[in-house]
């Protein structure tokens, strides 16, 4: 007798927590990720000092911080997630788009940056992105963070890059993945993998948004 196929496990849902002292805005972005079948709301708090504890409690793969919040504001909260080697990636979702801003919310470690007039859409597919290790940057604001990094001028010593680790650098600013690189390039994931460890270390980074933020800040990218 044939034995049934085995049935392959449902994918596990990215856990999301939102932090917005908004009721109404928050509330719109809950019900957008309870939409999505791909996506788990866990927690929706109103205050920074809230939304640190819920993070360090649920782990969740990504918070979408607004960066005014009562308490903690969302920079402060994003330090702490750093500081902490806490495992959860952060989204800034900001009315606040100048390039100062989000400058430092890139640098800090923030995996995306976009403003709040973002269709949901385009929110929930940030947080799937950034959950499977993308960096999600507005377009709009493309243009403020690059003439921020700009005016605090060019490090005198730029890092030397073989051509291949500059092909995989300008892709991963595009906001592409290891695999997505991999097919790009037409390179396994490990080797991308090595080249990003790569650049890390030149760069004096450890994660995708602030390599891009240096790459940026010593001109490598334009």
């Amino acid at each position: 007798m044939l034995e049934p196929p085995e049935r392959m496990a449902p994918a596990a849902r990215v856990t999301v927590l939102i932090a917005d002292d908004h009721p109404l805005f928050r509330d719109g972005i809950a019900r957008a990720i309870r939409a999505r079948p791909d996506l788990e709301l866990v927690a929706e708090v109103g205050d920074g000092r809230t939304a640190l504890d819920r993070i360090r409690e649920l782990s969740p793969a990504v918070a979408v911080l607004d960066l005014r919040l009562p308490d903690l504001d969302g920079l402060e909260v994003l330090n702490a997630v750093r500081r902490d080697a806490l495992p959860t990636r952060v989204l800034i979702l900001s009315a606040f788009t100048d390039g100062p801003l989000v400058f430092e919310s890139v640098s800090g470690g923030a995996a995306g940056y976009l403003a709040k007039n973002a269709d949901r859409t385009a929110v929930c597919d940030a947080v799937a992105a950034i959950a499977r290790g993308e960096t999600v940057l507005d377009p709009a604001l493309q243009s403020g963070l690059l003439e921020e990094v700009r005016s605090r001028g060019v490090a005198d010593e730029r890092p030397v890059l073989t051509p291949r680790e500059t092909e995989v650098l300008r892709l991963i600013a595009d906001g592409l993945s290891a695999p997505d690189i991999g097919r790009r390039l037409y390179l396994s994931t490990a080797t991308v993998k090595t080249h990003v460890s790569h650049l890390y270390e030149k760069l004096g980074v450890s994660d995708r948004a602030a390599c891009v933020a240096e790459a940026m800040r010593r001109g490598l990218l334009e």
